[in-house]
């Protein structure tokens, strides 16, 4: 296959010639060609790496379905019990839901998710079993991984283990962990419980941290205590996390320090606080960062459409970017920056002018938009969009292909 006249990252107008799941050739473009039948027009759209949502919540969506007015208690344990009293009232099965959320995110050019997926004694593996059939409908069409999640805690509910480690048992790729204190009040005891299953089923782990401060600081000190000692650099996510920045500035920077030092990698949602880390000093430590949209449109909150180039506009606007360079930092963390989450086999987001994922050797997992430039492409979210997965087209014009 070759795609015919696009914009890497914004350059000069190129043919790309793939050759299995890989980018094997980036020549300029011969405009006397004539685009073959298995050759993707470009029309000079830009060309990116595709998206990576390493935070959603598949299992508590609602796209698809009507609208409603939003019903949440405040706080991780008000919202959560809101889901668990709603999430069955549908006529649309949930199996259902899940899956068209996710042709939803591959039509809009997302073919790396990482999702969570509820594990407690009121859902048991139900939630589970509707996103591993989701991952398993579109195995063709993006790579999935799905993370075990004890959204209501591990310690407050007796039982809760016991599912976590049946999850485990078949097939979850990562062993999710959440507010270590705040809810479950036992921080040693649930991070003891985490890791040792990530250790017992040789799989990674993400710590979900909605905690304030210095709070927030301490249950992400014993995480690098536990990573430290347990040999498990490179496979330890901080999600969300967004407090971090607020104690003080030598607390930061000690914490980016360590997060490079262990491989600790960061999912951020773009959350509207001036609190979090900052992004430019994460990117020029060498830490690895994602982005996710989080839920969608649920019973959380009403945000989330499914289309991570909206989700990099957010990023960008919540952490104040109108340079070029910093917007296309936004936009390589929600393409590139996810995929070294996923697999340390992608090259990660290397500093602020760093723009990985569409050079000869990479894998062809891509995305054509229209676009002046990048940071163009942030601003007015086009949607004349292609994309490809390991070398093939999976979608058109927003409609997924080959199902």
């Amino acid at each position: 296959m070759i795609i015919r006249n696009v914009r890497p990252w914004g350059g000069d107008a190129s043919d790309i010639v793939i050759d299995g799941d890989r980018i094997a050739e980036v020549r300029p473009h011969d405009a006397t060609a004539v685009v073959g039948q298995t050759d993707v027009d470009g029309r000079g759209r830009l060309l990116l790496p595709s998206f990576s949502d390493v935070h959603v919540h598949l299992d508590s969506s609602r796209i698809g379905l009507p609208f409603r007015p939003h019903t949440g208690a405040p706080g991780v344990w008000g919202m959560m019990l809101n889901d668990r009293a709603n999430w069955r009232n549908t006529d649309v099965p949930h199996a259902e839901i899940v899956a068209g959320t996710l042709e939803r995110m591959i039509a809009r050019g997302t073919t790396r998710v990482r999702t969570y997926a509820q594990v407690d004694v009121d859902c048991k593996l139900e939630k589970f079993d509707s996103v591993m059939a989701a991952k398993e409908k579109f195995h063709d069409h993006a790579d999935v991984q799905v993370m075990t999640f004890p959204q209501a805690g591990i310690l407050r509910e007796d039982g809760t283990v016991v599912y976590l480690e049946e999850s485990l048992k078949q097939g979850a790729d990562v062993m999710g962990g959440i507010d270590p204190c705040q809810l479950d009040r036992d921080p040693v005891r649930h991070l003891d419980i985490v890791f040792g299953l990530a250790e017992k089923y040789q799989v990674e782990v993400d710590i979900h941290l909605h905690e304030p401060g210095a709070l927030g600081v301490f249950s992400t000190e014993l995480v690098l205590e536990r990573t430290r000692a347990l040999g498990m650099q490179g496979k330890v996510t901080m999600s969300h996390a967004y407090d971090l920045g607020s104690v003080s500035e030598a607390t930061s920077r000690r914490l980016i320090d360590e997060f490079a030092e262990l491989d600790i990698a960061m999912a951020t949602i773009a959350p509207s606080t001036s609190n979090h880390l900052r992004l430019v000093d994460l990117a020029e430590a060498g830490v690895r960062v994602g982005l996710g949209e989080d839920g969608q449109r649920d019973y959380w909150s009403p945000y989330g459409n499914c289309d991570m180039l909206d989700r990099t506009w957010q990023l960008a606007f919540v952490n104040g970017f109108r340079r070029d360079d910093h917007v296309e930092l936004a936009l390589a963390v929600a393409t590139m920056g996810g995929a070294s989450i996923m697999s340390h086999s992608s090259p990660r987001v290397a500093g602020v002018g760093d723009r990985p994922g569409v050079a000869v050797g990479d894998r062809a997992d891509l995305v054509l938009v229209d676009g002046e430039t990048p940071t163009s492409a942030v601003m007015d979210r086009g949607t004349d969009r292609t994309v490809l997965h390991d070398g093939r087209v999976v979608a058109d014009r927003l409609q997924v292909v080959g199902v």
